[in-house]
């Protein structure tokens, strides 16, 4: 039994916001995929999934889930509209610590940072400042060079600048100094206010109610967005805790909830402990279309919405 689930993060119009190099689904491509889907595929729900998975239903052949990361005000105003106006439902991973805590995620720093300055090296220049600085206060670091061999490399999606300050940002510093640079970098190129961007970037409580009231669905994508396979049983045990807590806010069910594993990063540890938390489902970032005679309920494969045509 296969289902095609996509992947979808930002839906907006990058042209008509403040920082146009973010990349996104426009309203317009997306509006295309929507006829796409409704043209050759049928949207199925997450519970009809999880049924599924435990060989209590099946799917239509040319099955469909529509799932959404991040938690994004994108959600609830362009994307919430579109699915209630086709009677389809949504499934929505909000990561809890933007939306409790008005924290900008380090993912989204990192794309924002890189979209207010078109000229990457300054920030690499900025970034070699960090770093020295950080070293100055104790941290153990490597030499700048050693950085610059393993990280500054040719990607067919990014310049070698760009790609560098991602890698750097994401796992290439230790994780306290990556914390701080990301943080100084975001105030630098940014905003200072980081609780006022946050609230432009990330949905509310009462707008994730609003729509699950309407038909939507939520489900976990962590606390604070950690790479959960990195993390000791007790850390990730911790962090999915924070983030049931959340749902619960919400009003999310307590059994046959799901989770998308932030950044995709997981292990069997992750998989027991949201197992035993009743999880009926788990979404990875592995590409491709899930086969769920093949793929665990709680590994399943997705397809990001970049290889899904318009009608």
């Amino acid at each position: 039994m296969s289902l095609t689930i996509v992947m979808y993060h930002y839906v907006r119009d990058p042209a008509l916001s403040r920082y146009p190099a973010v990349k996104a689904r426009t309203l317009e491509t997306f509006r295309g995929q929507l006829d796409h889907i409704a043209a050759n595929y049928e949207v199925v729900t997450a519970a009809q999934v999880a049924a599924a998975t435990r060989g209590e239903d099946d799917l239509p052949d040319n099955a469909c889930w529509l799932t959404f990361d991040d938690g994004y005000l994108d959600h609830y105003q362009n994307v919430f509209p579109l699915l209630e106006a086709r009677g389809w439902e949504g499934a929505f991973f909000a990561p809890a610590r933007p939306i409790l805590e008005g924290r900008v995620l380090d993912v989204n720093k990192i794309h924002f940072i890189l979209a207010s300055e078109a000229d990457a090296m300054k920030i690499v220049e900025e970034l070699r400042r960090q770093i020295e600085k950080a070293r100055e206060l104790g941290a153990e670091l490597r030499p700048w060079d050693d950085y610059v061999a393993e990280y500054m490399t040719q990607c067919h999606l990014d310049t070698p600048e760009v790609l560098f300050i991602k890698l750097m940002l994401q796992k290439g510093l230790p994780e306290a100094v990556r914390n701080s640079v990301c943080e100084e970098l975001f105030a630098r190129f940014v905003s200072a206010d980081e609780a006022a961007f946050a609230s432009e970037l990330y949905l509310s409580v009462d707008q994730a109610r609003t729509m699950i009231g309407s038909g939507m669905v939520f489900g976990g994508h962590g606390y604070a967005h950690e790479w959960l396979g990195s993390l000791d049983a007790e850390a990730q045990a911790r962090d999915i805790d924070r983030s049931l807590e959340f749902l619960r806010l919400l009003g999310v069910p307590a059994e046959d909830w799901s989770i998308c594993y932030p950044y995709g990063s997981y292990n069997q540890t992750t998989v027991d402990l949201v197992r035993e938390r009743g999880c009926a489902l788990g979404l990875t970032t592995r590409e491709g279309v899930a086969d769920l005679g093949r793929d665990g309920a709680l590994e399943l494969p997705r397809v990001d919405t970049i290889f899904l045509p318009t009608a």
